[in-house]
């Protein structure tokens, strides 16, 4: 591939990669586990980019993982980095492109890209920093807020009693939506559960359920049909993430709105799910996906095919490209990773406050500097 340098220009000369383990403070438990697919989520593994250039512009990039893959991502990132040293920083594209090809015997998607994504996220950060604008206004933002719904009280191993009180506390902190887990075993407690949050919540707050793709097409549309009354902002994930034509099948059939697309790796697959008509709201992950250059053209398919958005996770990267959308989306408020930075997102009137200060305006704490287990540097700091 031909290198384009121009004299003069900045040059990226130092990057620290870090392997972080965020403990979670009690075991999660979804339909996964109850299925007996995996076992209950105890942390969540962090890669941090942080990078400098000979111009002494910064970038802070992430990804993550649960359960699995996070010390392959770490080590994949070890072996891709030095690819970008002496590079332009401002020319993400193209380094997204080298990076892949840097990578390309372990493939175009899932752990591969998913390293590259801390990168990518690190390039966009220190590029919005350089011009003094937030991510959003980089990107061309749409708002300066976002609708922003919760999901960590809502897990399935959370008692009736505890997941009512979460939610309350949820909407008094300002959250504008509540998503609660579904795919007991016995399907009459997901609704008894569904119903009484309802009765709590009533029509002042949005409501959504997640299934973790754990119903065969049978269930799924007697489920379906069964939470009609309820008028829930979307089901999610009712079959497995791949069963396009499933997925498709429930959306064309009923009123509540199907939401998928999380577990998706790559730009190619949600092309496939887009031309299935399989989602009224795309979930991409940005971090999955392989950061923001993927994010941005997954995006723009969705908006061409009029598709809702609702960005997986990681709100502290999603609140920027979700201000960047045509049409309103909704942002999953998850408060794991707060410990992890200094900063924090202001949320009110059932909504996230697209941060204003440049970049994506996180740092890490000392305490995602202790909960670092390991940590290379490569290049010279300027």
């Amino acid at each position: 591939m031909n290198q384009v340098h121009q004299p003069g220009g900045d040059r990226i000369e130092w990057m620290r990669i870090s392997a972080c383990h965020l403990p979670l403070p009690h075991p999660i438990s979804d339909a996964k586990v109850l299925t007996g697919r995996q076992k209950p989520m105890t942390e969540v593994a962090m890669l941090f980019v942080e990078m400098q250039s000979r111009d002494g512009h910064q970038g802070l990039g992430l990804s993550y993982a649960k359960r699995a893959g996070g010390p392959g991502q770490y080590e994949h990132a070890l072996e891709i980095a030095p690819a970008l040293l002496g590079e332009d920083p401002n020319d993400i594209s193209r380094l997204w492109t080298k990076l892949s090809w840097a990578g390309a015997s372990v493939g175009r998607g899932g752990m591969a890209v998913q390293a590259i994504g801390a990168f990518d996220v690190a390039l966009y950060d220190m590029k919005a920093r350089r011009a003094g604008l937030s991510l959003s206004k980089l990107l061309g933002a749409q708002r300066d807020s976002v609708r922003c719904y919760n999901t960590s009280g809502g897990f399935l191993h959370t008692p009736l009693e505890q997941l009512l009180s979460n939610a309350q506390q949820s909407v008094e902190r300002g959250i504008g939506g509540i998503k609660l887990k579904v795919g007991q075993p016995d399907w009459r407690e997901d609704l008894r559960r569904v119903g009484e949050a309802k009765k709590v919540l009533g029509e002042r707050v949005a409501l959504m359920v997640d299934a973790n793709q754990q119903w065969d097409r049978v269930r799924a549309q007697r489920m379906c049909r069964a939470f009609e009354e309820f008028g829930l902002e979307w089901i999610e994930e009712p079959l497995d993430a791949y069963d396009f034509e499933g997925h498709a099948a429930l959306a064309q059939t009923f009123d509540t709105p199907i939401a998928t697309g999380e577990m998706l790796c790559s730009v190619t697959e949600h092309q496939e799910l887009i031309r299935h008509r399989a989602a009224d709201f795309l979930m991409p992950d940005g971090p999955r996906v392989g950061g923001i250059t993927p994010f941005l053209k997954i995006a723009g398919m969705a908006e061409q095919a009029g598709l809702m958005l609702g960005p997986h996770f990681a709100m502290e990267l999603h609140v920027h490209l979700a201000a960047v959308y045509a049409t309103e989306p909704w942002v999953e408020h998850f408060d794991w990773l707060e410990p992890l930075f200094n900063e924090r997102i202001t949320i009110r009137d059932g909504r996230m406050q697209v941060p204003t200060e440049p970049g994506l305006n996180l740092s890490l704490s000392e305490q995602a500097r202790r909960w670092t287990r390991a940590s290379v540097e490569i290049g010279r700091r300027p």
